[in-house]
């Protein structure tokens, strides 16, 4: 079914892109989805065990299915996703995609934490066709900064620093992850909801918080 969410000054839809084992009620993913205009998921399929050109011809399909421009929300392996399709899709589809946030990207080449994301490996290092952001955590257990800044570079996109927010998750316990949705109006031209330095001022309280309560 083609969805039709846009309205006549052709806002964006976003999708949503998760990552392995599909993003929980708690993600701020899920939130968005219930928050935000026009926010639906991508059903890639297989959540559990991915396989890398499933997942790029289900997000094709989810491109293509919604009428006008398009801006990516994805999460960690939904990350390398959104950069093999982009590698693949040389038709006028990929130029749909308005923009691209790609949050907590994880390592799939030689230092992978887990062996289901070897097959998204090696990374596709072309530049990406539209405007990104990536953004990464400085204790991300999956990919280490200095790594996901590289991954930026190859892409040709923006990199935004979360602070040590784990794998920017539903453990990191952002909520609706306001600094997320800062970048996200910076994608999609809309108007922010607060000033860069009070939202990072409000998510390093949140990651501090966080801090004494477990530990970390």
């Amino acid at each position: 079914m083609t969805i039709h969410t846009l309205s006549d000054d052709q806002t964006p839809t976003i999708l949503t892109v998760p990552g392995l084992m599909n993003s929980g009620p708690g993600h701020w993913q899920s939130l968005w989805e219930k928050a935000l205009p026009d926010c639906h998921r991508v059903e890639l399929g297989s959540w559990d065990a991915p396989h890398r050109n499933a997942w790029i011809t289900n997000l094709g399909h989810a491109i293509a299915q919604v009428d006008g421009p398009v801006v990516l929300a994805a999460h960690s392996l939904g990350c390398h996703a959104v950069a093999w399709w982009a590698a693949f899709e040389t038709g006028q589809l990929r130029d749909k995609v308005a923009g691209a946030l790609l949050v907590a990207p994880p390592e799939v080449d030689s230092g992978a934490v887990d062996r289901r994301l070897v097959g998204f490996g090696p990374t596709p290092k072309g530049l990406l066709p539209f405007p990104s952001i990536v953004v990464a955590s400085r204790n991300d257990p999956y990919i280490d900064f200095a790594s996901a800044r590289r991954l930026a570079q190859f892409w040709g996109s923006q990199f935004a620093d979360a602070g040590e927010s784990g794998h920017i998750n539903a453990a990191s316990d952002l909520g609706e992850w306001s600094f997320g949705q800062f970048l996200l109006h910076r994608l999609t031209d809309r108007t922010a909801p607060a000033d860069l330095a009070a939202v990072r001022n409000e998510e390093a309280r949140r990651s501090a918080e966080m801090s004494i309560r477990y530990g970390f």
